[in-house]
């Protein structure tokens, strides 16, 4: 009997074998996963006049790069699709609307030819201008296109030399259109008003500065970035928050972008079922100069307008992101039919913001808002906090009342005993 069996399951299994094998390609193809696109790196040189200065490890700036370029175009792994763009690496004269038009692309994004790329690095001379924020759009222009993770490093060593181009505008610009492109920077023996340049820069988009003093540094340090784009991340989706919650984006669980002016209120929507519970996060980042005292407030809110919870977070000086979330478990229907289908609530989020700036900063484009979404199970045990509204800060208060008081009557009841016992004594 068991014999038997065996023989009609390998019968079977020939024959699905068979049949799979007769399907044409592209019919088994089409029911597997699509193929992730490439991540895309460009990586943007300074080959201005002044990387001609001999203080990195002995050397000058700009042999320090081309080994450090070197070494990175060696580590690069095969899926990711690079590009090397200059600026002032062309034109040494003294007309300034020439000079900041002085970027090119060295090496096209796209699948790496080791040699070929290490043999236009070994071309370039110190020579010219330092146009960071027209460098910056023509290598956004260069990683243009699909929804792979693009990254730009920019390595200089001074800052833009082509106001009033703005580079950290540039750099907002390039975040406000949702493309999720980062840019990370790196200075060479910087001093302090190229690091505040390229903080901003970084600081726009999402990404990174890294102050460079050494060769091994510098290949590390980029070698560390071209990997990274390579790793798998989350693109937030790009949304945009209503000015009160009726017509607000109906969002689904998951990672949101968005822009919110100074002072501003944005509203959004979200179902939860009953036996669920609301998770929201929020995050501003401050990539500009602001005045000290400020505030991020996330509320949910019922469609009438009534507060479920809240949480805010505030601070005092100079931040780079400030945060904040919410908690919001919704009790599980009373006496339900089990074959009626649940009704969901919809929640009212409210983000804003209290922040403030100089009248000498832009207030456009607005500060980037990342918001997170999550609508999971609601609390099984009664001794989850959420599961005792704790977020909505009543049971807390009443709780510590409570401990407050013990502790005062013990306190006391101690205090006597030791002054009945030293009396004693």
């Amino acid at each position: 009997m068991i014999t038997s069996k065996r023989l009609a399951a390998g019968a079977c299994g020939l024959l699905a074998a068979l049949v799979v094998g007769l399907l044409p390609a592209s019919a088994t193809a089409a029911d597997g996963p699509a193929a992730k696109e490439p991540p895309k790196v460009d990586l943007v040189l300074d080959v201005s006049g002044s990387m001609r200065a001999a203080d990195i490890d002995g050397q000058s700036r700009m042999a320090a790069a081309k080994q450090a370029f070197n070494e990175v175009i060696d580590a690069v792994p095969d899926e990711v699709r690079l590009g090397i763009r200059t600026l002032g690496a062309t034109y040494p004269g003294d007309d300034k609307a020439l000079g900041c038009k002085d970027t090119k692309q060295l090496y096209p994004v796209g699948p790496l030819n080791r040699t070929e790329a290490k043999t236009a690095v070994a071309t370039l001379a110190p020579t010219g201008w330092t146009p960071i924020g027209p460098a910056l759009l023509a290598a956004a222009q260069d990683l243009d296109g699909g929804d792979a993770t693009k990254r730009i490093v920019l390595i200089t060593d001074g800052e833009d030399t082509c106001a009033p181009l703005d580079p950290c505008e540039v750099a907002r610009d390039i975040a406000a259109k949702g493309i999720h492109l980062v840019i990370d920077t790196l200075g060479l023996v910087p001093d302090a008003k190229t690091r505040a340049q390229l903080t901003c820069i970084a600081e726009a988009t999402g990404g990174t500065y890294t102050s460079v003093q050494h060769t091994a540094e510098l290949s590390g340090r980029v070698k560390q970035l071209v990997d990274r784009a390579a790793d798998p991340v989350v693109n937030p989706v790009v949304t945009e928050g209503a000015k009160q919650c009726e017509g607000a984006p109906q969002l689904k669980p998951g990672l949101y972008s968005d822009r919110e002016t100074f002072g501003e209120h944005r509203w959004y929507r979200v179902d939860v079922l009953p036996g669920q519970e609301l998770r929201a996060s929020v995050s501003i980042a401050a990539d500009r100069a602001v005045n000290r005292d400020y505030g991020v407030l996330l509320r949910a809110t019922t469609v009438h307008g009534r507060e479920i919870v809240r949480g805010s977070e505030a601070g005092d000086g100079r931040t780079d992101v400030l945060s904040t979330g919410l908690r919001y478990p919704k009790a599980e229907a009373d006496g339900a039919d089990d074959d009626a289908k649940p009704a969901a609530e919809t929640v009212c989020v409210q983000v804003s913001n209290s922040f403030s700036a100089p009248a000498s900063v832009k207030t456009s484009p607005g500060m980037p808002v990342e918001l997170t979404i999550e609508v999971v199970d609601g609390p099984d045990e009664a001794s989850d906090a959420a599961s005792f509204g704790l977020g909505r800060g009543w049971w807390l208060l009443a709780a510590l009342v409570l401990f407050g008081l013990l502790a005062g009557l013990v306190w006391g009841w101690i205090s006597r005993w030791r002054v009945s016992v030293w009396r004693t004594n």
